[in-house]
């Protein structure tokens, strides 16, 4: 029986550029050349979900990587240089960050190091729970604020590598907060690998040079502070990261507080302005408002716009419109910004307390001063809400009072009857309407050349404008014995306990101003670690021809791995135009300085088959040499690899496990020359053979070129030479014959060099993507017994 099953196979429509399984779930992500990020199940190799590509994040998937927790997934973009994390069960962005050059490589790894001050720490994290209230979830129409507090994931420390042109090395904490800038890498990176016990970070990379073949070289790292700091950086990520995902619920709230205000507000103030300016008279608006209140009579001009235009039902609707708007913009403020910010002041200040330990943490780069700048402006921020909520407040008095006296007025034109309770009406009443009609009337020249408007609602608005401006209508400080008291004394005037206002600046002003400032408190230990890291090892391995230029990068070997148990770095390469038929393994120590013996070794793949293959089925097969396709790490003994038969032989491509057991037995020993690239000596690199029994399987009817593993799980993906035909296997099950497969047998057919026609491409795929962003928490949950078995 032929090793492995086959579980699923697909045509897809569009190339695809990169594949990876989830390390927790039977799922698979890929991207294509039309910018899709689609999921897709083991069985059957249905799909879950699909992420279409948009403006807001960019088109052309660079690369992908799993949070190793399985529950986020990460993909960066080439064309608007960003990286965006996505929810794995919702497709839903959570979260996305710029970057100064496109990634050409990621990977997301965890930390398996244990240690008694770890364990204190991971059960100790929760305790801002103790003294924190529990953000409040934001409004329906931006359901994210579960999945952004949800981003943290597991205190256990998790990092996103990523790697690009011109030397582009950046680690990222819990994938949100920059942890390391590294310098001083040559080349463009192609595979990145950072050891779980953070002593070292292998790389992968394609240095050009004018006139000469592109030259992969590996690269090793010395990453030894994140190690020997582990605890500390554990905690100071944390912390980060807290802070990043505050930032990230702060701008949701405002992002809803501007929706509730665009929504109702501005369409009142559109059709108040044009209220006003189709007046004709040449008194003006205020003047007649101010008639009608103190004599109770108006022109007949006022009364038609009013009764006509605005109607007694229409200004009722108007004024409950206004109350709700401001409402929701008060309960977001109490709710949200002051909740996010007091949060936000906790972290900073045990933050704080970090740097001024500074034997544990000065070598980290926290900076206490600017860490302090951070909480002022955080301080800052919180005044400015505050201001807002005052400004609410008596907005909502006077528009109450104004449109409570203009619906009576309206009655009593319309002859209608005035209820009792809305007939009185005090001295303070009075006061609130001529405070409206002063300050929302007013044909200022200034008001008028600046916003075009002569009516002016924006006393809100204008806080939640993303403008550098100074406010249209600041609040009025007059007669504010604190405001006094502090300008007269010389000590408190300038003192950094207190916390600047900026009373003329929005809060989306304030609320950038604070952004810029946490960042570049942010922004120091990431040039500090990263100016810690130094080269250790550069090899030069071989060149790349020109003509094969064409071949996707992303899948192109060297792939890179790291053994858990024995610390150890991985890297399996070919040399095609040196020697086709051999596999070449490279190990290295996870610490730099550590010599490894057998630290090169070549596997020999030319007759890998030749004695498990049956006589009567290989015939003259038996002699066939293979080379290798591509070759991924199944575990920390297992190779899986797509082998070639040579031209002349009939025999297709063949999916197989190597046993890496023997060839790392090896005792001979490879002298490096150090002067010379590997293929200018690779004669004399020991050489081992290998002969599988049973761990392959034919690859009928597909011209396979490419594989993606998941030792865990026990699955593969095998990809065809053309970039659009997949089969997934199940590793640890033999296939049965004659079993049936005729979704299979119908894929199979297309032989990977027709092209399908758009048509039925359109239909193959749109059968399964409909409804399938409703559908996928669904899936996920259905298959969750078999995924998790």
């Amino acid at each position: 029986m032929p090793a492995f099953r086959q579980v699923g196979e697909k045509q897809l429509p569009n190339p695809v550029l990169c594949m990876a399984w989830s390390p927790k779930r039977d799922l698979i992500a890929l991207a294509n050349t039309a910018g899709e990020l689609l999921l897709h199940r083991l069985a059957n190799f249905q799909r879950v979900w699909s992420l279409p590509p948009n403006e807001n994040t960019g088109k052309e998937i660079t690369a992908l990587a799993w949070r190793p927790d399985g529950k986020i997934l990460a993909f960066s973009l080439g064309d608007t240089k960003v990286v965006v994390l996505c929810d794995a069960e919702k497709a839903e962005i959570l979260h996305l960050f710029p970057l100064e050059n496109p990634v050409s490589c990621m990977h997301w790894m965890e930390v398996l190091e244990e240690s008694s001050v770890l364990n204190s720490f991971y059960t100790s994290e929760d305790e801002s729970n103790l003294f924190l209230p529990k953000l409040p979830t934001l409004p329906k129409s931006e359901e994210k604020s579960d999945e952004i507090l949800n981003l943290l994931g597991e205190v256990r420390l998790n990092i996103l590598v990523l790697g690009g042109g011109s030397g582009f090395v950046e680690l990222y904490a819990y994938g949100m907060y920059k942890i390391a800038t590294l310098p001083g890498v040559p080349g463009t990176c192609s595979s990145l690998c950072l050891s779980s016990d953070l002593k070292s970070l292998s790389i992968i990379t394609e240095i050009r040079s004018a006139g000469n073949d592109p030259e992969i070289c590996y690269i090793q790292l010395d990453t030894g502070l994140l190690s020997d700091c582990l605890p500390e950086v554990t905690r100071m990520a944390r912390k980060f990261t807290h802070i990043s995902t505050l930032l990230q619920y702060l701008r949701l709230s405002l992002t809803c507080m501007c929706e509730a205000w665009e929504d109702i507000l501005m369409q009142m103030d559109l059709r108040l302005t044009k209220f006003v300016q189709e007046k004709n008279t040449s008194t003006q608006v205020q003047d007649e408002f101010l008639e009608l209140l103190l004599w109770g009579q108006s022109s007949p001009e006022l009364q038609a716009l009013l009764m006509n235009q605005l109607t007694v039902k229409g200004l009722k609707k108007l004024g409950q419109s206004i109350e709700t708007s401001y409402s929701s913009i008060q309960k977001l403020v109490i709710s949200h910004l002051q909740s996010g910010s007091e949060a936000l002041l906790y972290h900073l200040s045990e933050v704080k307390g970090m740097s001024l330990w500074k034997q544990k943490f000065q070598p980290l780069g926290l900076d206490s001063a600017a860490i302090e700048d951070a909480i002022t402006a955080v301080g800052s921020f919180t005044l400015k809400a505050n201001e807002l909520l005052q400004v609410i407040d008596k907005s909502m008095k006077n528009f109450k009072a104004f449109f409570r006296w203009l619906y009576v007025a309206m009655l009593r034109m319309s002859e209608e009857h005035v209820p009792p309770e809305l007939n009185k009406m005090t001295q303070k009443d009075i006061a609130f309407v001529a405070d409206f009609l002063s300050e929302h009337f007013s044909e200022n020249e200034e008001l008028f050349d600046r916003k075009g408007k002569y009516f002016n609602v924006e006393r809100v608005g204008q806080y939640l404008k993303d403008e550098d401006e100074d406010l249209v209508s600041p609040p009025n400080t007059k007669g504010n014995q604190w405001l006094k008291f502090l300008q007269e004394s010389t000590h408190l005037k300038e003192s950094p306990l207190l916390f600047p206002s900026y009373s003329q600046k929005s809060l989306h002003f304030v609320k950038r101003m604070m952004e810029g400032v946490i960042e570049l408190c942010l922004q120091k230990p990431a040039e500090v670690i990263g100016k810690s890291v130094k080269q250790a090892v550069c090899l030069p391995l071989y060149t790349v021809p020109e003509s094969s230029e064409n071949t996707p990068r992303l899948f192109e070997l060297p792939s890179l791995y790291n053994d858990k148990k024995t610390n150890m770095h991985y890297g399996v390469f070919c040399m095609p135009e040196i020697s086709p038929c051999k596999l070449y393994l490279l190990r290295k120590f996870t610490d730099p300085f550590r010599p490894v013996p057998n630290a090169l070794m070549a596997i020999d793949l030319s007759n890998v088959l030749s004695h498990s293959i049956d006589d009567d089925a290989a015939g003259a097969s038996s002699d066939c040499v293979y080379s290798c396709q591509d070759a991924r790490f199944y575990d920390d003994e297992t190779l899986t690899v797509v082998l070639r038969a040579s031209e002349e032989d009939n025999r297709g491509r063949v999916l197989a496990q190597l046993p890496l057991g023997s060839a790392l037995s090896c005792e001979e020993e490879f002298n490096w020359d150090p002067s010379l690239r590997l293929d200018q000596q690779s004669g004399a690199i020991p050489v081992k053979g290998l002969v599988l029994e049973n761990q392959w399987r034919d690859l009928e009817n597909m011209k396979a070129q490419f594989v993606a593993v998941n030792g865990i799980r026990k699955v593969a993906c095998v990809l065809s030479s053309n970039l659009r035909h997949v089969r997934v296997y199940e590793m640890d099950v033999e296939d049965e014959e004659d079993e049936e497969r005729p979704e299979s047998q119908n894929a199979s057919s297309d032989q990977d060099g027709l092209e399908e026609t758009p048509a039925i491409q359109g239909e193959a795929e749109g059968g399964e993507t409909e409804g399938g962003g409703q559908r996928s928490k669904e899936q996920l949950e259905s298959g969750e017994a078999l995924e998790l078995s």
